[in-house]
């Protein structure tokens, strides 16, 4: 395993299962024929993913916004222009927690560095399977400064266009994403 890898593990996000619990047989394989993730494998409490993974868990966006530097910059994979500072990036993913983390959202495979992390995920939108990745860097400080956010197939792409749209058009009307 090169150096600069710390951890590799595949399964569900804990949000989509009650409690975290693990779900279908017990050899860590989901009721999808998925690996069981468990987000809270060698990663202290306060490690900036165990911080993301806790704010997806308990829907609580609240925590975001100690978690992001104040130079933060979201890379959407739908607006070409990084999106910089850390009120931008908070209705950014705000508004991508929302749309993304539907029921059945789950991350699939996890793999941790020193100071970055590529997160895969799998969801449904408007009927459409989305895969996508969260490529998220942070700091010495345990602040993230730097979110991008990759999607395919296109089809998942316009959906996502679409739905994010409509959260950042409420929110910029202040009403919730």
């Amino acid at each position: 395993m090169p150096a600069h890898v710390s951890t590799i593990r595949c399964g569900h996000h804990p949000a989509t299962q009650p409690g975290g619990h693990r779900t279908g047989s017990g050899d860590g394989i989901d009721a999808l024929g998925l690996p069981v993730m468990n987000t809270s494998d060698n990663l202290s409490e306060d490690h900036p993913i165990a911080r993301w993974h806790r704010i997806l868990r308990d829907r609580d966006m609240s925590g975001l916004n100690a978690l992001l530097d104040e130079q933060a910059v979201f890379h959407s994979p739908v607006v070409h222009t990084p999106q910089v500072g850390k009120a931008r990036v908070l209705g950014y993913l705000t508004a991508a927690a929302v749309v993304l983390a539907t029921p059945s959202f789950r991350y699939v495979r996890q793999i941790v560095g020193p100071q970055d992390a590529l997160l895969e995920f799998v969801t449904e939108l408007e009927g459409v399977q989305v895969n996508g990745i969260d490529l998220i860097r942070w700091n010495e400080a345990g602040r993230i400064i730097d979110f991008k956010v990759m999607v395919r197939p296109l089809r998942a792409i316009q959906a996502v266009q679409h739905s994010m749209a409509e959260a950042l058009q409420r929110m910029a009307s202040g009403g919730a994403a």
